[in-house]
């Protein structure tokens, strides 16, 4: 398939089922050549599904592709770059292990003469120089990848598309895991490319994004098109785009004084599966009535920590204590009921059983309890009467509590957990990325109960790698890099200081820090 640049692609119908599911439903879309083209939609709207149809990774059961005005048929990657497409996915497609050039070179390996055909290292180092020097993507060709910040891994990422000559670059949720002067290089970058004449699919559902780096912004909701409009639209008409009403992207935080200290951690170290110290020595406290963040790039140690707090993971030393009870040793179902709440990072594997009803899943802690149950017997009348209660007050969408939880859209999940953990007296709370795949109105429902659990006194433990929401909750801010927590800072501090300290930059004399080395969190 011979290529013309600049490339101009339009997809026609592109239906795609998966069952009774129609993840994309007649999708129509015009990419113009030079153009960074947003496609906007909640987590589940239908994007990934069809720029993987548009990659060759799904074939669509209807509709059609076509490059600079002729049909093409994309049975796989291979097709995909042929026809001048690249994709950078989410879960960046690198081996750890190897150098930035020998990703490069994989699937397109350059060889020299010779019957052994032996490959030419040299030729595909001297590419990888002149392709990241053409589009001024930084990046050492010969460090190993495991080595690289998460933000040149993506350059390494996009370095290897452009090494096959595409035209057009799909970029999927391209910031999900960096620091905002990472995603502003990251913006940088795709500003040259657009110089270049590359044109760009710019996959996200962070809106401040899009406005600042998109030609044109088309919305997906339920598999469909909704519309196609232009960076000047308002945020606040976006998101009622994505999710189909009204929404509040702003959040209310009345000031309020911080109580008795409630959650007290000293000196925590902690262990991952490979023996690895990824928590090393960690203190903070969290005050009645507040909020404290845990900002960080995901992998810094935060999810080791949060077990540790709850008793999922064994710690190697220091203490944790919750109004002075030690934690350290307990089972977690002995934590939850000293009244902690706790909303687990992964949903499917730590917070349902998906087999399980809807009014099953919302006694998981406490069927062995009043008014639920015993050590012996269930009482299910009781946990029926609860479930349509809290069913209807969490508007959870389902025809009926008795409904499996697995046929839940994952909003609807997340708000079984918080209805869960929520409506019984809590003493502390501690939310692991809380709203990781919702869409912008479960977003706003789920910030209003964490905001009410801090103003009715609960202590609140956030940790989230979303650092616009960790801003707009927190009442203090500890940023943690590698497992230590670099320092505490207000939220009212500058987005670009706080993304320094997620990527280990410490400035002492920064304006609106507080805490020092080793920073204790207090």
């Amino acid at each position: 398939m011979e290529r013309r640049v600049p490339l101009r692609l339009e997809l026609h119908g592109i239906t795609r089922r998966f069952g009774e599911v129609v993840a994309n439903d007649g999708i129509d879309l015009t990419v113009e050549p030079g153009e960074i083209h947003a496609l906007l939609g909640e987590n589940g709207a239908g994007k990934s599904t069809l720029v993987n149809v548009l990659y060759g990774m799904l074939q669509p059961d209807s509709g059609q592709i076509l490059i600079d005005g002729e049909p093409v048929r994309i049975h796989g990657p291979r097709d995909a770059i042929a026809a001048g497409i690249g994709m950078v996915h989410q879960h960046f497609m690198l081996v750890p292990v190897f150098t930035v050039t020998e990703n490069v070179m994989l699937g397109a390996e350059p060889a020299r003469g010779g019957p052994a055909r032996l490959l030419d290292r040299q030729r595909a180092r001297a590419r990888v120089v002149e392709v990241s020097g053409r589009y001024s993507l930084a990046v050492d060709p010969d460090a190993t990848v495991e080595d690289l910040p998460v933000g040149v891994q993506q350059r390494a990422e996009i370095v290897k598309a452009l090494a096959r000559e595409v035209d057009l670059l799909i970029l999927d949720e391209p910031t999900a895991v960096l620091t905002p002067q990472e995603t502003d290089d990251l913006l940088e970058v795709m500003r040259t490319l657009k110089a270049a004449g590359k044109s760009i699919v710019f996959i996200t559902h962070k809106l401040r994004e899009v406005t600042a780096i998109a030609d044109r912004i088309t919305v997906v909701r339920n598999g469909r098109v909704v519309g196609t409009t232009g960076p000047e639209e308002s945020e606040d008409a976006l998101a009622a785009m994505m999710v189909g009403r009204t929404v509040s992207l702003q959040v209310s935080k009345p000031p309020q004084p911080p109580g008795e200290p409630v959650l007290s951690v000293a000196g925590l170290a902690v262990n991952d599966e490979r023996g690895h110290r990824v928590v090393d020595g960690v203190d903070l406290t969290v005050h009645a009535g507040e909020v404290l963040g845990i900002a960080g790039v995901q992998g810094n140690g935060q999810t080791e920590l949060v077990e540790a707090v709850m008793g999922l993971r064994p710690v190697l030393t220091g203490t944790v204590h919750m109004k002075g009870t030690p934690l350290v040793g307990r089972r977690t179902k002995d934590i939850l009921r000293m009244h902690v709440g706790y909303i687990p990072e992964d949903r499917s594997v730590d917070g349902l059983v998906k087999e399980f009803t809807i009014a099953e899943n919302l006694v998981l802690n406490m069927y062995d309890t009043t008014p639920y149950g015993s050590r012996w017997i269930l009482r299910p009348a009781a946990i029926a009467s609860s479930a349509a209660e809290r069913v209807e007050r969490f508007d959870i969408r389902t025809t009926s509590p008795q409904a499996a939880v697995a046929t839940l859209s994952g909003g609807n999940q997340q708000k079984v957990i918080v209805a869960r953990e929520l409506t019984r007296p809590l003493t502390m709370l501690v939310a692991a990325q809380p709203t990781r795949g919702l869409d912008v109105g479960s977003i706003e429902f789920i910030h209003r109960q964490i905001l009410h659990e801090r103003e009715v006194g609960t202590a609140v433990l956030l940790v989230s790698s979303e650092l616009d929401e960790v801003i707009a909750l927190a009442d203090r801010i500890a940023v943690m890099y590698r497992g230590r927590i670099l320092d505490v800072v207000n939220p009212q501090t500058p987005r670009e200081q706080i993304g320094l300290l997620m990527a280990g930059v410490r400035g002492d004399s920064a304006p609106g820090q507080v805490g020092g080395d080793g920073a204790d969190a207090t």
